[in-house]
């Protein structure tokens, strides 16, 4: 199996230092900077923004940079992002020119009773160079710069940002569903424009009892008819072997009173692998429920992922998030942000090479693991998995978390509320039983 290039770019050392001005008078003075929070948003190129605080330090004339190693922002960029960065420009794109564009706030986030206590304090644009960037990391910046405005002449200096911005090459495994996980679709394994099979999916409504392991049974059961329950998918690499599966566990039901599944009360599955002589064992748990939306905003699926591991009496929690309902998104496993930006390096793997975790220090699990893109709801769905290479030492590995990709993409549906039907696939797995 052959990754494909990707470069991860990581803000941090985020500090923001402000000359001490005389504090203006009457009603309309405002928020001065350094009695309020402040914050940035931090963009590249067409990404979405990251909004993180920014801690103010003293303003002494100081040219050293903090090192907290305290991580801002990471932005994941494909081998067509790169490509689009290091590309010619032209009179109608911006291609060619990578740049850091961060706004400095003071004041609260968001409004109250309709009002943004927020003010734009200035900008900042910082270019990037990205060419080589999938082959060694480099610093592309580090220290301190000006933004905003002088007051005038003899005004106190401008503002100044203290930031470091780091690219790393982050490779990765690309596998791609040539269908919906419902309808037993391939697995191709993605490389550019080329494809090809890596493995076989198979969709099923599975009695848990078949699991031949102890404490795997449904923990609860709903109201007749009112109750998603015993889906399972199992992967198989090419030679027709179990190498994987999900398993629903715990059945979707909605909560007393309602017709969604709440966080309360969520439905979960089961990651599992080859144990032996045709049994399985637990690899991971995901939990899922329906998140409700506020004002102006769609339902959410919630979900939370904890590994399991062998000889730990708890599960460690890697992931909890959602993904919107409406419009589909990512389920990411990416633990970047527990690293310090000044140690670098790539997520940690198994010892073995093999997905064993018996002896694997958690230290190590660090860094992108996964993710994978799922359709909202009522969509076709056909999921694309991206694992970063350390978290891959053999195919089992990979089918792990193809089949947790596929039980993401199910829970959207399990997660539908109960006053819509789901579709014929799902709504009648007894066509499709596996025993």
């Amino acid at each position: 199996m052959d990754p494909c290039p990707f470069v991860r770019v990581l803000v941090g050392n985020l500090a923001l230092r402000m000359p001490v001005a005389p504090p203006a008078a009457g009603a309309g003075a405002g928020v001065h900077p350094s009695t309020s929070p402040c914050y940035c948003k931090i963009r590249l190129g067409n990404m979405p923004a990251q909004t993180v605080p920014a801690p103010l330090v003293p303003f002494d004339g100081g040219e050293q940079a903090p090192a907290s190693g305290a991580l801002a922002a990471a932005f994941h960029l494909s081998k067509a992002d790169l490509e689009w960065f290091n590309g010619k420009p032209s009179l109608f794109s911006s291609r060619g020119e990578a740049s850091l564009k961060v706004a400095v706030y003071a004041g609260r986030k968001g409004s109250t009773c309709g009002v943004s206590s927020e003010r734009l304090l200035g900008k900042a644009t910082i270019p990037l160079d990205l060419k080589g960037a999938e082959a060694k990391p480099a610093v592309l910046h580090s220290g301190w710069i000006s933004f905003g405005k002088r007051a005038g002449k003899g005004s106190p200096a401008a503002a100044e940002l203290s930031l470091t911005v780091r690219a790393e090459p982050d490779p990765r495994f690309v596998f791609e569903f040539d269908g919906e996980p419902e309808c037993s679709p391939q697995v191709l394994q993605v490389r550019g424009s080329m494809k090809q099979p890596m493995f076989t999916c198979k969709f099923g409504c599975r009695s848990n009892s078949d699991l031949r392991r102890p404490g795997m049974q449904p923990e609860r059961e709903g109201a007749s008819g009112k109750e998603r329950k015993g889906w399972s998918v199992t992967v198989h690499d090419l030679s027709g072997s179990p190498v994987a599966m999900a398993s629903m566990v715990t059945p979707f039901v909605p909560s007393p009173g309602s017709d969604r599944v709440s966080r309360s009360n969520p439905g979960a599955w089961l990651i599992l692998r080859p144990a032996g002589d045709g049994a399985w064992e637990p690899w991971a748990r995901l939990e899922c429920w329906r998140e409700r939306g506020g004002a102006g905003t769609s339902d959410s699926l919630g979900y939370r992922f904890d590994l399991l591991l062998p000889g730990v009496d708890h599960a460690v929690p890697l992931a909890d998030s959602t993904i919107p309902s409406s419009k589909g998104g990512k389920f990411a496993i990416d633990l970047t942000a527990a690293q310090p930006l000044s140690r670098g390096g790539t997520p940690g793997c198994s010892p073995r090479g093999s997905g064993d975790l018996s002896n694997w220090p958690l230290g190590n699990y660090r860094g992108f693991v996964m993710s994978a893109a799922v359709q909202g709801e009522g969509r076709c769905s056909k999921p694309t998995v991206e694992v970063g290479v350390a978290h891959i030492g053999c195919a089992e590995d990979a089918a792990a978390f193809v089949a947790l990709a596929a039980a993401v993409d199910l829970s959207m549906d399990a997660c539908r509320l109960f006053s819509h039907r789901l579709r014929k696939e799902l709504s009648h797995p007894q066509a499709d039983l596996l025993r």
